[in-house]
């Protein structure tokens, strides 16, 4: 009587599945990432300084997408100036950031006045806000974002010894006109979080798939709006 000896996996099999998952990796960190951070603008946008930037000097992380909208800047501008939690929203998904009310469809007179140092609630209990930190109106805003990542609060830089678990950022809007009486909207984002060993995990993993997310509906949003007016 002959024995069937049981055939032992090949060595070469048990790797197979952590090759997979490398060579994954290493696609989306070399061609998918970098695109994805870098949506819709071209690479003079991407290679531009633009105002803000200086707010986070040693940033740890940054994106640059952008669009064009089919009005002028001075009919973009309104739209972009009434946001806030409780203002027009944000125009993105409003389940995900408004708690499901609907952002504004239409430019509310009562909420064209902003001002540097302005804070704009991104909660419904005020606990967290951005902080307007760059206005020149019909080209550019900047909201900045101090994050106490323990409580989820918002803290004012320097009014104290920051959290050891934080998030800064910026979060800006550059207007420019585009051929054909349109105006390309550049948006642009830098952040710097502590602990790093915590944070950069965080916002490699879920922080910008969500901001690309977020923000790829926004522009479609923003453009179904403006073009509606137009």
């Amino acid at each position: 009587m002959s024995v069937q000896q049981t055939r032992r996996p090949r060595p070469a099999s048990r790797w197979r599945p952590l090759a997979v998952v490398s060579a994954a990796s290493a696609l989306y960190a070399l061609w998918i990432r970098p695109r994805l951070l870098t949506w819709g603008a071209t690479e003079e946008e991407s290679r531009r300084a633009y105002p803000g930037d200086e707010l986070v000097p040693e940033a740890d992380g940054s994106s640059l997408m952008a669009t064009t909208l089919p009005a002028p800047p001075e009919e973009v501008w309104p739209w972009l100036v009434q946001m806030g939690y409780d203002r027009a929203g944000w125009y993105s998904w409003d389940r995900l950031d408004h708690w499901g009310e609907p952002s504004a469809d239409r430019v509310v007179p009562e909420w064209q006045n902003l001002a540097e140092g302005q804070r704009l609630p991104t909660v419904r209990d005020g606990r967290s806000w951005f902080t307007v930190a760059r206005l020149e109106p019909h080209r550019t805003l900047v909201l900045r974002s101090d994050l106490d990542l323990t409580s989820g609060r918002s803290f004012v830089p320097g009014a104290g010894p920051p959290p050891w678990a934080r998030m800064d950022g910026i979060w800006g809007f550059h207007l420019r006109p585009a051929p054909g009486g349109g105006t390309r909207l550049v948006v642009r984002t830098r952040g710097r979080g502590r602990p790093r060993w915590l944070t950069r995990p965080f916002d490699v993993l879920l922080g910008e798939p969500a901001h690309v997310v977020m923000q790829t509906r926004q522009f479609h949003n923003l453009r179904t709006r403006v073009g509606g007016q137009a």
